[in-house]
């Protein structure tokens, strides 16, 4: 969706299905409010959605913002279902940073609520008036457009504040719980898994509301609430097992798994010969390609190169069927920790990461295999 502070911003194709609903389930309240105007109840509700995910957006990248501040990379920040993710190159290295970059999303959210109960009480005509139509009930005299949707946004991010200081794992409040742990063991394992307890205790106990409400007759609320157990359940589990094998890998650089002989394509190199001497010749599906200087510019495929005519391959150079790197994707500096590559998803996708060194040449070659090798020595 593009940059801002220099992280990437993406969205996960159900964000628009959460889209939808809210829009769809705050028409109806925001007709209670205007009543015979469905077409501003409408507006007002696509306004409300949009603005609930741009809290959202902003939240994350108050997670964002800290760790760059603190030299984590962050791989870029991805919009889904259930709200937003900050996915950063590496895990905190001291309680102190883990509180840090915890507690700054929460803070940006009492921020944004501070700010909407400010604003929307001075446009209302004063706090009782606002919180009246925060909670959807026509004050006298009726309500202000703006001051809906600023009372909306302080009601459902207060919300949002208080679920995610939640002790546990993953929402913020079990990552803050996790720093208290770690700096009061010094093991950052055994406070991950004090937290990763804590965040399957709460799901459980989210669950055991959903299934009540199920009885109840409450289809979308139970729903709901056993959907979001079962990824607070799942995503703890994740986290525990992904700083377990953090743990093992402890002290060994992509330096030391990768393959320091690349076979790498040059950008000018004409497409009969990358044909001819590597696809052909190595059997390969891809090749990295470097500039004229080594550094590392992104990667070519066979498909590509076969794609274009015949009678146009001595001509054309690989440049120009070179799939780019964007920064970070599909590089990695050959002496940053293994760790950073356990969440890559270049890694994922691409089945490798090139190993670059602070010029950006291309050093070496790490593949998927050879990651888990180094967390499986016995295999």
């Amino acid at each position: 969706m593009g940059r801002i502070f220099g992280v990437r911003i993406g969205a996960d194709p159900s964000l628009f299905i959460v889209l939808v609903l809210i829009t769809f389930s705050l028409t109806g309240l925001y007709e209670d409010l205007f009543p015979g105007e469905p077409t501003k109840a409408l507006i007002l509700s696509v306004a409300s959605a949009l603005l609930f995910f741009g809290a959202i957006l902003l939240h994350e990248l108050g997670h964002a913002v800290e760790a760059k501040r603190l030299g984590i990379e962050i791989v870029g920040i991805d919009l889904w279902l259930l709200g937003g993710v900050a996915k950063m190159r590496r895990d905190t290295n001291s309680p102190g940073e883990e509180f840090k970059v915890a507690v700054a999303g929460p803070l940006v959210t009492l921020g944004i609520v501070g700010l909407c109960v400010l604003l929307g009480s001075a446009i209302a005509g004063g706090w009782s008036t606002f919180f009246d139509i925060a909670r959807f009930d026509i004050p006298p005299g009726g309500a202000g457009e703006v001051s809906a949707v600023l009372g909306y946004l302080a009601q459902i991010n207060l919300v949002l504040l208080i679920f995610n200081l939640v002790p546990g794992f993953p929402l913020d409040g079990g990552r803050i719980a996790r720093a208290i742990a770690w700096r009061i063991t010094g093991d950052r394992v055994k406070a991950t898994r004090f937290a990763a307890l804590l965040g399957r205790g709460f799901a459980y106990i989210l669950g055991g509301f959903g299934v009540y409400f199920l009885f109840q007759g409450e289809l979308i609320a139970g729903v709901w609430g056993i959907f979001i157990a079962f990824f607070l359940y799942q995503a703890a589990s994740a986290a525990e097992v992904q700083t377990n094998v953090a743990a093992r890998v402890e002290g060994v650089s992509v330096a030391d798994v990768m393959d320091p002989e690349p076979v790498s394509i040059g950008t000018l190199v004409k497409l009969d010969r990358a044909l001819e001497d590597y696809f052909l010749r190595y059997g390969w599906p891809w090749f990295p390609v470097v500039d004229h200087d080594g550094r590392f510019v992104g990667f070519v495929g066979r498909q590509a190169v076969e794609d274009v005519p015949e009678e146009l391959r001595p001509t054309w150079t690989v440049d120009e069927v070179t799939t780019k790197d964007a920064p970070g994707t599909f590089r990695v500096p050959m002496d940053e920790p293994l760790e950073t590559l356990l969440g890559s998803d270049g890694l994922r996708q691409l089945g490798a990461l090139m190993a670059v060194d602070g010029e950006g040449r291309l050093r070496g070659v790490v593949t998927l295999d050879q990651v888990r090798r180094a967390l499986n020595p016995a295999t």
